[in-house]
């Protein structure tokens, strides 16, 4: 589907808008047959400059999407961060945010600009067999990411029922009230938005609550915050800086938030409108993970100062003299303690009372609950996408829902509580290995003019995505290569040398298209996502100059 395709005014009788010359996927069923979809419901917009009245009228897309920065398996990265390296990779965690936000404006760029989501761009752009073999690599992540969160709110049922309630069964109430929860929106998405605004709260409030308790060091906290240096840090503290920017940077979420932001009545027909919108949801996106990042560095800073260097001895030892159960999870050695989120908790109840162990467990049921809800919309929008599926709500909710929930029970009855760190290194893995098939199509759409016109990437937006793309993919395989390599197994070695060069090939592939799509005109042969404007962009002809000193 070359660009040209998209010069047309008009496709499968559907008029296309003057500021985007993709549009809006025609229904394959009759119109007179209801199809209920999350965006039954516009937020209407109010006329008027820039004011907090229509900042708030476009506040709610970004608040969902930074939930996944808030997820069990960030938590837990958080709290492993503190314990391993004190406050020396806070500046990690900063620097990774502020990249989530970058890749994130994409997104929400591509929403705005051509109504529709990353899915379903990428149901137009890409042949047959290459968008399956997408979406069923976007579906794993979604699927590992569900896993963590769903694990989380069950870990956390079992805290506060002090082991009352089985992992099996916070499983199974999870998926039901989640049920429940995702039918809000039939009161009004803005109510829906209002839940998830409620759900980061209890998270602020409940690690603030551990923060204001253990009192970290600020001075610190601070330096470790904005002096990007880790003294006599190894290899321990470096897999762990890597970890952080694998839990943040989560490739569902790119889905997710291109999607949310058409639940805004923009008229983009209008170019002033959509040039509006576009800022202020990158506004609200800065406001919303910047209070994620707060959240995160709670936790980081609780961990750090409490129990950076302590010993499983030590912790023991304090567990036995508060009579909190749970001490035979740490062992009578002197090794550096090691912390998941059940871990975690407890050893926050052993230090500082059992009310600090239960709020604790209220943060990570939020964090969990909140997560699980939005990885429920990322499976829907990616499979309507993809699959353009014209189901009912409650068919697309039940299939989405029972992908994620079988792996998930089956880990929870047949793994104990106690030992699931193994299980959420392999999930980390897992997700960072998708990475490039959520970076790389969104590189590749926003910077295609045959697709988002005037409101396509620029020069220094295309070379610093590259770039960023580039580093956190790089990081991403480093910590896959790192797992893999202490596997000591010579069987699971050569299957992932075959399993690499798979990879490697549709990675390669997506990369072509992209380049493409950056300006890499000499690239350019069968590629059907040609970037052929009329006239030749400065932009193209500067990388195609480049491109051709070099081949000469």
């Amino acid at each position: 589907m070359s660009g040209s395709n998209y010069d047309s005014p008009q496709e499968n009788g559907i008029q296309t808008s003057q500021y985007s010359a993709i549009s809006p996927p025609a229904s394959p069923v009759a119109q007179d047959e209801p199809f209920s979809t999350y965006f039954e419901e516009k937020v209407p917009i109010p006329e008027s400059v820039f004011s907090f009245r229509k900042l708030w009228a476009f506040t709610g897309p970004g608040f969902l999407m930074s939930i996944a920065y808030l997820d069990p398996g960030n938590i837990e990265s958080d709290l492993q961060s503190g314990a391993k390296a004190g406050f020396k990779l806070l500046w990690v965690l900063l620097g990774a945010t502020i990249i989530g936000l970058l890749l994130q404006r994409l997104a929400a760029r591509l929403g705005v600009v051509t109504g529709m989501h990353l899915a379903e761009v990428c149901n137009r752009q890409y042949p047959t067999v290459p968008r399956i073999i997408l979406w069923l690599m976007v579906e794993l992540a979604i699927i590992g990411s569900d896993m963590q969160e769903v694990i989380g709110c069950a870990i956390a049922l079992n805290l506060l029922s002090v082991g009352r309630i089985p992992l099996w069964a916070g499983v199974l109430i999870t998926i039901t009230d989640t049920f429940v929860f995702l039918f809000l929106d039939k009161y009004g998405l803005r109510k829906l938005e209002a839940f998830f605004g409620f759900l980061i709260t209890v998270m602020a409030i409940s690690f603030g609550y551990e923060y204001v308790l253990v009192k970290p060091d600020q001075g610190e906290l601070l330096k470790g915050m904005f002096v990007p240096y880790c003294e006599g840090c190894g290899p321990l503290q470096l897999e762990q800086a890597v970890g952080i920017v694998g839990a943040v940077i989560m490739p569902h979420n790119i889905y997710l938030h291109s999607a949310l932001v058409k639940s805004r009545d923009v008229d983009r027909k209008n170019k002033k409108e959509v040039k509006e919108a576009n800022k202020y949801f990158f506004i609200e996106s800065a406001v919303a993970l910047f209070v994620s990042f707060l959240i995160n560095v709670f936790v980081v800073a609780v961990f750090a100062q409490a129990f950076y260097n302590k010993t499983n001895m030590e912790v023991n030892a304090e567990c036995n003299a508060t009579g909190i159960p749970h001490t035979d999870l740490f062992p009578l050695n002197n090794e550096t303690l090691e912390v998941d989120i059940y871990k975690g908790g407890v050893v926050l109840g052993c230090f500082f009372g059992p009310a600090a162990l239960y709020i604790w467990a209220i943060g990570i049921l939020a964090a969990g609950q909140s997560s699980t809800m939005t990885g429920t919309y990322s499976g829907q929008f990616v499979m309507e996408g993809f699959l353009n599926l014209r189901w009912s709500r409650f068919a697309r909710v039940l299939l989405t829902r029972s992908i994620a929930i079988t792996p998930t029970l089956l880990v929870a009855i047949f793994q104990d509580v106690q030992h699931l760190t193994g299980m959420n290194d392999f999930l980390n893995v897992l997700q960072s290995m998708q990475l490039p098939f959520a970076l790389i199509p969104i590189l590749t759409f926003t910077s295609l003019t045959s697709i988002m016109n005037d409101f396509a990437n620029g020069l220094v937006w295309k070379i610093s995505g590259s770039i960023v793309i580039l580093v956190v993919c790089a990081i991403n395989m480093y910590f896959v290569v790192v797992y893999v390599t202490s596997l000591n197994s010579v069987l699971l070695y050569v299957l992932s040398a075959l399993l690499s060069v798979a990879y490697l090939c549709f990675v390669g592939y997506l990369a072509w298209h992209c380049l493409v799509a950056l300006g890499v005109s000499c690239l350019d042969f069968g590629s059907r996502v040609s970037n052929r404007p009329t006239t030749l962009e400065p932009n193209s002809s500067v990388l195609t100059a480049l491109i051709m000193c070099l081949k000469y």
